[in-house]
């Protein structure tokens, strides 16, 4: 035996099968409290989650034989990394396992908004048949600009190719990267050119709220926002005082900064009226954070869980 491995969430069938036939013993709990889970977890060696619960210091002292956690997908932000790795524990994420299905989602989100499908279904559903108030904005010759150009936002700049557009990527914590997909770029630029932005950064105390009323405010152009990263990278409140404006001609929503840590369900109580206004806004496309949540990419998460799990074990 190689060691035991505990999935706190539900996983695609190959990864425990996987790890199974290379030795491993792998246990399953989706309903025990954290609490109850913590009483026995040092008996594993590895953990494989989604963000069922946080992960803080507490929880890893009690982890005194894991070797690694898995997080199937991309956020730490319910991890104490840190700490983690104070203790010699690897930390894995699966972004290339949804890179693509988060790219075809945002295209799908973009093109649904600036063809006005969602309001135009909605009112041939109700009996109005109304073309002149729902004639399209197209993507053909826009200027996209992507912030962060890692597994997702590269991936969505290979699904624009055909549309005819140019594609100015932003990324912080890269140099040299542009690519036949998209020019590098720097903030300047982006807000000098762009019509359309995608955005694809993981969340940080860095960058809370890092798209705010200052930021919408430097486009130069009105823009179209797709938001298909974390809520919390935007600054609700201000967007909305921007689409009022116009500034923001639209925004395609996956993600809320209304989100709980599982991203299972909004904060319900005391939602702001800004969360309001997008409800009813007919400019606004809102979908509950399934931008990588495809059956594909739920086994391709598996399978690149799989490869660096047994990276780890063999170094």
């Amino acid at each position: 035996m190689k060691g035991k491995i505990l999935f706190l969430d539900k996983a695609h069938p190959f990864l425990a099968s996987h790890l199974t036939e290379q030795g491993f013993v792998c246990h399953t709990d989706t309903t025990s409290t954290k609490a109850e889970i913590e009483t026995r977890v040092g008996e594993y060696s590895g953990i494989v989650m989604r963000s069922r619960f946080r992960i803080d210091k507490g929880f890893l002292e009690q982890c005194s034989k894991l070797v690694f956690l898995a997080r199937e997908g991309v956020g730490l932000e319910h991890i104490d990394v840190e700490f983690a790795k104070s203790r010699g524990i690897k930390v894995l994420i699966s972004p290339e396992g949804s890179k693509d299905t988060v790219a075809e989602h945002a295209l799908g989100m973009l093109l649904c908004l600036m063809n006005n499908l969602n309001r135009a279904d909605r009112q041939v559903r109700n009996g109005q048949w109304v073309r002149e108030a729902n004639r399209a904005v197209e993507l053909k010759g826009k200027t996209v600009g992507i912030l962060g150009y890692g597994n997702m936002g590269s991936s969505f700049a290979k699904r624009l190719q055909g549309f005819g557009v140019r594609t100015l990527a932003y990324d912080k914590f890269k140099v040299g990267y542009g690519d036949g997909f998209a020019a590098e770029a720097g903030l300047e630029q982006l807000f000098k050119d762009a019509e359309v932005v995608s955005v694809h950064i993981p969340y940080s105390v860095d960058n809370h709220y890092f798209i705010n009323d200052a930021f919408l405010q430097n486009f130069e152009n009105n823009i179209f926002l797709v938001n298909t990263a974390r809520g919390l990278v935007l600054n609700t409140a201000d967007l909305v005082s921007n689409l009022k404006s116009g500034k923001v001609r639209g925004a395609a929503l996956d993600v809320l900064e209304f989100e709980e840590t599982s991203f299972d369900k909004f904060k319900l109580e005391h939602l702001p009226p800004a969360f309001d206004y997008l409800c009813q806004a007919d400019n606004v496309l809102l979908s509950p954070h399934i931008a990588g949540w495809s059956f594909e990419s739920k086994e391709k998460h598996a399978r690149v869980l799989a490869e660096k799990i047994l990276g780890v074990w063999e170094v």
